[in-house]
């Protein structure tokens, strides 16, 4: 520490005896970004002239067939869908948040959410409209540590934004305080300045994540109960099973499967009794486990409840591999990506690299092309893409990258190739994307609510980030060990299940091409298959074959064909990587593995 640190350190030492328990407690801010609208949308036909109606907003518009679309004046949202025999089918579409500043370069996107409209007269249908809400919430809770230390600790469960640091010391110098981190209170990067507000009590600071200066207030621990993972005061946590509700999943004890119900209430406690201001909390929002194909376990946590969705991030782009099952044959791991999408020619950078790429090397990000999600200064960097204003077709803007590498030679993680996939599944099955995931996969595993997000272009993206309830998420696994089917259901063959979750790539230094520094800032060796991860859980000695959808912050699909069990897990660690990876052991590996008594698969 330098000498100037030292006496900052010792400055700040003594101004924390004026840190009194008067700001002990937990504040919170919150803000939403929703401008869409929302309720009844009512659509009548008057002979020629169509009107749509929704909370005061009104247009007119003219189908094309059977074909409707419209948008409501200032942005407030769109509507695309079909008249069908019995009703009106289709999807309400969210704006883009762009005013929302945590999204750099306005890069938010839209959302489109199932929406169907039944008929209530003759010329007129009637269906809600529920949007996909954009919040954001902060939370600051301050304590006396045992020591006498005032602690504070930020939260937020959106994106995990909690300033510098996960936990900081605070200092009061009459109505200034500053919150410190690191071994060096000197340097600024660690530190955050406050102000507290009388008339009522608040404290404002300047948050680099909304672009603003905000203020939290004083909330009461069960006026903000979703800061903890149980609601302070909660009874202890009785094991019970899941309830039984109209969307196909037969549930059980735990009991009736072979798991060790003592050992499940004793992992949900410890979960519900978790600290959400330690340094390095585990903030899961739900877990889920199904055996021998019942539901057993239906947890939440942090508010979080069976009817929310959740982000899946990353973990959505399996949906990639799931639809090309569900396309088979039009389409397969062997079609050339730029022959499929030769109608968006010509591309930038001609190169003969180009057409050997397949739609296997880019679900295995191995195509090749100057794309690397870990390099801010890779062109395809999802997020240069994304900001990116010249080009908003973004099928396009991937498919006009340069060449780095001979296809299938190098793995570099890509959210752009799987992306892509979803431009030749919308071209092959001439069919928008969020429509052939509805009938692919949404309606036949009978999904409750859920959002799929859109390119600037109103095209589907799968390059992760849709929303859905932990349930359904779930039964994408359970198709998986049942061989493809949903309760009698093909959904894809059998073949594809073995084909599409067996190793194709190797992620270590070498198909890299990275320093074993660079390689473990970025990755963990291990190996992919088509857009599944082949992450191994551990128990004890043993090592278990599992293959994975996995998602930034937390969200996972773990499938383990051994023991007959697919889990779920959702949760807030965004951008922690070295918290949630160790979910799968700690919990499924740690507990529920060793607490299970029979049934394994194979005996």
């Amino acid at each position: 520490m330098s000498l100037r640190g030292l006496a900052v350190l010792l400055s700040l030492a003594a101004a924390q005896a004026t840190a009194d328990d008067s700001l002990v407690g937990l504040w919170s801010y919150e803000t939403r970004y929703d401008r869409a609208l929302a309720g009844r949308l009512n659509i009548n036909r008057e002979g020629e002239r169509w009107h749509a109606t929704l909370s005061g907003a009104s247009t007119q518009f003219r189908p094309e067939g059977d074909e409707i679309r419209f948008a409501f004046p200032g942005d407030g949202g769109r509507y695309r869908g079909r008249v069908t025999d019995n009703g009106i089918e289709g999807f309400w579409i969210r704006p883009a948040a762009t005013q929302d500043p945590r999204f750099p370069g306005g890069a938010s996107q839209l959302f489109a959410t199932p929406v169907d409209l039944a008929p209530e007269s003759q010329g007129l249908w009637s269906g809600v409209v529920k949007a996909l809400p954009d919040r954001f919430t902060l939370y600051l809770r301050i304590s006396k540590g045992v020591d006498g230390r005032v602690l504070a600790a930020f939260r937020n469960p959106e994106q995990n934004s909690r300033g510098p640091a996960s936990q900081y010391d605070v200092t009061r110098d009459g109505d200034n305080l500053r919150f410190t981190a690191g071994s060096d209170p000197a340097v600024a990067e660690n530190t955050l300045e406050a102000r507290r507000l009388s008339g009522p009590d608040r404290i404002r600071v300047h948050w680099n994540d909304v672009a603003a200066d905000i203020e939290l207030t004083r909330r009461s621990d069960e006026e903000a109960a979703d800061y903890f993972p149980r609601p302070p005061g909660a009874a202890p946590y009785a094991y019970r099973p899941p309830a039984v509700i109209a969307d196909g999943w037969e549930t059980a004890r735990a009991g009736d499967v072979g798991i060790d119900e003592a050992v499940v209430t004793r992992m949900i406690q410890g979960i519900a009794d978790s600290d959400p201001s330690e340094r390095r909390p585990s903030l899961i929002h739900s877990l889920l486990i199904a055996r021998q194909g019942k539901l057993v376990v239906e947890e939440y946590f942090f508010g979080h409840d069976r009817e929310t969705p959740h982000d899946l991030r990353s973990a959505g782009k399996t949906f990639a591999s799931v639809l090309l099952g569900a396309a088979r044959p039009k389409i397969t791991p062997d079609t050339k990506v730029y022959e499929a999408m030769a109608e968006r020619g010509p591309f930038a950078h001609p190169d003969p690299r180009k057409a050997r790429i397949t739609l296997a090397h880019l679900l295995t990000h191995s195509a090749g092309l100057a794309c690397d999600d870990y390099d801010d200064a890779s062109p395809g960097n999802e997020t240069n893409m994304q900001t990116q204003t010249g080009q908003p077709d973004w099928w396009k803007y991937t498919l006009d990258l340069p060449m780095a590498h001979e296809p299938g030679l190098r793995y570099a993680y890509c959210s752009a190739n799987i992306n892509l996939v979803g431009g030749v599944l919308t071209t092959a099955t001439a069919t928008w994307l969020p429509s052939l995931f509805r009938k692919q996969v949404a309606n036949p595993l009978e999904f409750g609510e859920w959002h799929w997000n859109l390119q600037p272009t109103g095209e589907g993206y799968l390059g992760g980030g849709a929303f859905l309830r932990p349930r359904d998420l779930l039964k994408v696994g359970q198709v998986y060990l049942d061989g493809g089917t949903w309760k009698g259901r093909r959904i894809v063959d059998e073949a594809w299940v073995r084909s599409s979750t067996a190793e194709r790539i190797r992620i270590n230094p070498e198909t890299t091409a990275l320093t074993a520094e660079q390689f473990g800032n970025a990755y963990s060796e291990g190996a992919d298959a088509l857009a599944w991860h082949l992450n191994p859980v551990h128990s004890g000695d043993r090592v278990i074959a599992a293959y994975a959808a996995t998602g930034n912050g937390g969200q996972l699909l773990v499938v383990m064909p051994e023991f007959d069990l697919v889990a779920v897990f959702t949760g807030g660690n965004y951008l922690q990587g070295g918290i949630w990876s160790r979910w799968p052991d700690q919990y499924i590996g740690g507990q529920i593995i060793p607490a299970i008594t029979k049934g394994r698969r194979n005996e």
